[in-house]
């Protein structure tokens, strides 16, 4: 192994770990411009010029397939390009550029604001600040959501966008530091822009049926991996991995969505409560499937307890990868 290689790899740990922290200790300020805001305004705007030029079913999913391609390259070559004008400029530059960009794809502080931002007004009594403060982070009506239902809505939350927002980012970074001491913040950047793609085109409803196709399915695929993995740590850390698996296996297929499904299934089965049901989407009601089984009622706790849960994910994911990125730059 070559002094360059051991280097290397010390970097790839030190961007790793300061990234995770950054996002333990900071989050994403509201008030900070955020790579996802940026991501978001490419995005709109490519849509609403492609609505406007057409509405053939067959050259929108084209133009959605671009969308696609341009979000997945643009973003991972400018978080590149980013790091090796730092590079240029200072090493010490280049690798903070890494920390704070990869920091901005997890999203393991903003979640548990987000669902402590909800609980608050609820441990009060006062449910309609809880609905407006609600609507905030999910895309269901919460007009006239019960006290159960708004915390069914958090803890649906938080088992889905532990995933998109923590265990798969994290699962891209651990990829791309092996690839390069950098390379966590390009490769994870890279996925960011697709969940943040199918975030907002990416429905089965007019007008966004066809151009949001291809972000759907390419968000699908890249989370599927890190979803099975987040589902599989649930299932050891439960105590009873084969059932939670075989339960997760069996209900999350009943979810239109190849991840979501298993991944509330998971949190479902460990927390012993029943997720899924009747939402209402811009007034028309989907029944989502039924996850898990009512054992116990949802309460603020419960929510709590799945915070807690998704720690522990992040904590193990990260020592996970701390070992796999040390192994690779010591024995690769």
């Amino acid at each position: 192994m070559s002094d360059m290689a051991l280097d290397d790899g010390a970097i790839a740990l030190l961007i790793f770990l300061a990234s995770l922290l950054l996002d333990y200790l900071l989050g994403d300020p509201w008030h900070w411009l955020h790579p996802v805001q940026v991501m978001g305004w490419v995005i709109s705007a490519y849509t609403e010029t492609a609505l406007r030029l057409t509405q053939s079913p067959p050259l929108l999913r084209l133009l959605g397939v671009g969308l696609t391609l341009l979000m997945l390259l643009g973003s991972g070559g400018v978080a590149w390009g980013m790091i090796a004008l730092g590079g240029w400029i200072h090493p010490g530059l280049a690798g903070a550029i890494a920390i704070v960009l990869f920091a901005s794809c997890l999203a393991g502080r903003s979640l548990r604001q987000a669902a402590e931002d909800v609980l608050a007004p609820v441990l009060q009594g006062d449910i309609e600040g809880a609905r407006q403060r609600l609507k905030n982070y999910v895309g269901r009506d919460t007009e006239d959501l019960s006290e159960s239902e708004i915390l069914r809505a958090v803890l649906e939350t938080v088992a889905e966008n532990t995933v998109d927002g923590g265990t798969a980012p994290l699962f891209y970074g651990i990829v791309g530091s092996i690839v390069s001491p950098g390379g966590a913040a390009v490769v994870a950047l890279a996925y960011k822009s697709v969940s943040t793609l199918d975030s907002m085109i990416g429905y089965k409803r007019s007008p966004y049926r066809d151009i949001g196709w291809c972000s759907a399915r390419t968000e699908d695929v890249l989370t599927w991996l890190p979803c099975r993995l987040t589902v599989l740590t649930i299932a050891l850390l439960s105590g009873h991995p084969r059932r939670l698996w075989g339960q997760c296996h069996e209900q999350g297929q009943l979810d239109p969505s190849p991840n979501s499904g298993w991944s509330e299934c998971a949190y479902a089965m460990a927390l012993g409560v029943q997720l899924g049901g009747e939402n209402r989407y811009q007034g028309v009601v989907t029944e989502k499937p039924r996850l898990g089984k009512p054992d116990r009622e949802i309460t603020a706790s419960v929510v709590q307890e799945a915070l807690g849960l998704t720690r522990r994910l992040l904590v193990w994911g990260a020592l996970i990868g701390v070992w796999w990125i040390w192994a690779h730059y010591r024995f690769g």
